[in-house]
């Protein structure tokens, strides 16, 4: 089973061992990665019940629920990782859930699509409407993305909150990119801990 490029990014920053919490986990794809080639002790929280029961067919710990409102059900300290990949940008309160992923686990690992990047600009710039690219496939009217934000939207947020950030990488397609991330990178990753 080969994940997708941000998925393996993902998958590469949780040790092997180590426990986890997928929250907005979609069919478990990263969660039963990790428990075959890492032996993570992995189980995860998702919104769409049909999801839900795919990943519980494949033997996966998956329970059916809203990351905006059922976190605070989830104990302190109770894994070693709390992920929020491709999810930040559809929670109605990324700040609160940030925090929420920090009590629970030791650390966040978090995904999203840079709303910075050059060709979002461009469509922005050029069309005025609102872009459609890879990252963000969906029109406006039928996504679930409600709260789209730039690395550096993400660098202030953690800034002003107390999240350290340990590591970040960033991402085109499959391409790491070091220079002008906040440009050049149509996603990011970021591992946050607590300050």
């Amino acid at each position: 089973m080969k994940l997708p490029p941000r998925l393996s990014q993902v998958a590469a920053l949780v040790p092997r061992g180590a426990s986890v919490l997928d929250v907005g986990c979609a069919d478990g794809l990263l969660l039963r990665h990790l428990r075959d080639t890492k032996g993570v002790d992995g189980r995860g929280i998702e919104l769409d019940p049909a999801r839900v029961a795919n990943a519980v067919a494949l033997g996966l710990a998956v329970v059916q629920g809203d990351a905006d409102r059922d976190l605070v059900n989830f104990p302190t300290q109770s894994v070693d990782y709390a992920i929020l990949s491709e999810t930040l940008q559809a929670m109605r309160a990324p700040d609160v859930v940030l925090a929420e992923l920090l009590r629970i686990g030791r650390r966040a690992i978090v995904a999203f699509p840079n709303f910075g990047y050059w060709r979002v600009r461009l469509q922005l710039l050029f069309r005025g409407s609102m872009p459609v690219t890879p990252s963000l496939p969906e029109s406006w009217f039928a996504t679930e993305n409600i709260h789209l934000c730039t690395i550096r939207d993400f660098r202030a947020l953690a800034a002003a909150r107390g999240f350290r950030i340990e590591d970040s990488r960033y991402l085109s397609g499959d391409r790491d990119i070091r220079l002008h991330p906040n440009l050049r990178a149509d996603h990011a990753l970021f591992v946050l801990a607590p300050a």
